[in-house]
């Protein structure tokens, strides 16, 4: 059936099936965009209905109905330079006071919800630049997470069109990035190898970290959270923060004042008491 329709209760079905699962919490007005991204879904499995859909998802064992559907309802827009201040903000405030009282020269920093790797990648060229010719007296470690497969996939090519890398600095696009052709840029082997792609669920109960980070970058991924979610979220981020550690958020993204456990530093930007 062909094209489909959803009733108000298999909606509420389904947003309820996903915010369980992976926290978005879809309002009514999403209704639409549910049907336009899934409908090819329910298609290609020869299902009728988002009832039969629903049955599908429960059903299934292997975890492929779960990854589809993960994949079909995220939003995996970013670009290099994102929020560009948070990066001069790191170069010109944070690095100058973090990396001095880091004795072991250990630096651990977690991009969460880093869809198509940009933003990584971003923060990984940043620090070579930074460190410079220290950059081997240092273990660095960037933990780059997203719960959807196709956007790691992208990720982990660390190829770009000529749009997605113009907002880089000329001198970092010469220097860390090959160009294939007159359209594909690829990001060079000794950035790639500062990241750890991982597919990680920021809804899980437990995070399994061996070691807390220095910095966390979880940036435009809470919008799609309710308050209660996002406040869960923000714990187990403060709990995963070293000491004096930094949480960035993105710009339209805020901590409610009443939530003291994080100092608040400029828009966005919290640090760990």
């Amino acid at each position: 059936m062909f094209p489909y329709t959803i009733t108000d209760k298999e909606f509420r079905q389904l947003a309820a099936y996903i915010k369980a699962n992976f926290g978005i919490y879809l309002k009514e007005e999403k209704k639409v965009l549910l049907v336009g991204r899934l409908s090819p879904v329910l298609q290609q499995l020869q299902i009728d209905t988002f009832s039969d859909y629903y049955d599908y998802l429960l059903s299934d064992k292997s975890g492929e109905a779960l990854t589809t559907l993960i994949n079909k309802i995220s939003t995996n827009h970013t670009f290099f330079m994102r929020e560009a201040g948070h990066f001069h903000f790191l170069k010109e405030k944070v690095f100058p006071t973090l990396l001095p009282s880091l004795p072991k020269k250990d630096l651990r920093i977690w991009s969460a919800g880093c869809s198509t790797g940009e933003e990584p990648y971003t923060l990984a060229m940043l620090i070579d630049e930074y460190l410079n010719h220290e950059k081997k007296l240092w273990d660095r470690k960037i933990l780059a997470t997203d719960i959807s497969e196709n956007a790691l996939s992208i990720a982990k090519t660390g190829i770009y069109n000529k749009q997605a890398v113009a907002s880089l600095p000329k001198n970092w696009r010469l220097t860390y990035l090959i160009q294939h052709n007159n359209e594909e840029f690829e990001v060079i082997d000794d950035i790639k190898r500062e990241i750890v792609f991982r597919r990680f669920n920021l809804m899980r109960p437990v995070f399994p970290f061996k070691k807390k980070f220095h910095i966390i970058f979880c940036r435009n991924v809470m919008i799609y959270f309710d308050h209660q979610t996002k406040l869960a979220l923000i714990d187990k981020f403060y709990h995963w923060l070293e000491p004096k550690g930094y949480l960035f958020m993105g710009h339209s993204e805020s901590i409610d004042k009443e939530y003291q456990k994080f100092h608040y530093i400029i828009p966005s930007v919290y640090q760990k008491e």
